[in-house]
């Protein structure tokens, strides 16, 4: 059959010389309607029901596109990437990348802990330099985080506005947001069965 892939010739040709060939391109996507949650309003605190519905709609992506590689007979996907698009208190999650398969027929030694096709968003050049050097990719790791910074009073707020100062309930929020996200990451790689570390880490505020 004929093969369908959005990674570049260079990214293909790589691939192969590893031993895997490339199957089909896999697209998967969940929409999700983001609720309310209250919050204190001069407390930093995290809005823990908006982080795990965030984390459910990427792993349902997620899920729906290993499912795609399963069905293939595909043992990995590369070049994943997970794109979202919020509209109002909606938001979109696709999920899209290129489903391999090992030529060798060893495939089963590259799948997950449970079966599954391997994740990863590495470029066709990294994952080929990643195997080059002894390691194989075992999933895309996630961890989210939705934080509800502090409020600073009328009078606090008006006291400062003609100078430069730095926030510190921001400033703090920040580093604890992202240290539970990083934690979570961690977490969920470990929980995959990855041993050697976690690599490409990309970590993005919004």
């Amino acid at each position: 059959m004929t093969f369908t892939s959005d990674l570049s010739i260079d990214e293909i040709l790589l691939i192969e010389e590893i031993g895997f060939e490339p199957l089909q391109l896999v697209l998967s996507s969940s929409y999700f309607h983001i609720g309310w949650q209250t919050a204190s309003w001069s407390t930093n605190t995290e809005l823990d029901a908006v982080s795990a519905l965030m984390l459910r709609a990427r792993h349902t992506a997620i899920d729906r596109l290993v499912h795609q590689a399963t069905v293939a007979g595909a043992d990995g996907i590369v070049g994943m990437r997970l794109d979202i698009e919020r509209e109002g208190h909606s938001a979109e999650f696709t999920a899209i990348g290129t489903a391999v398969k090992r030529r060798a027929g060893d495939g089963a030694a590259w799948r997950d802990g449970r079966g599954r096709p391997f994740t990863c968003d590495l470029s066709g050049v990294d994952f080929w330099a990643l195997v080059r050097g002894g390691f194989r990719p075992v999933t895309l790791a996630h961890g989210v985080c939705v934080y509800h910074v502090a409020h600073r009073s009328l009078s606090g707020w008006l006291s400062s506005m003609g100078q430069n100062l730095e926030m510190p309930a921001f400033t703090q929020g920040l580093y604890e947001a992202r240290e539970l996200a990083m934690e979570r990451m961690q977490s969920e790689a470990r929980s995959a069965g990855s041993a050697a570390g976690i690599v490409g880490v990309n970590a993005r505020e919004g």
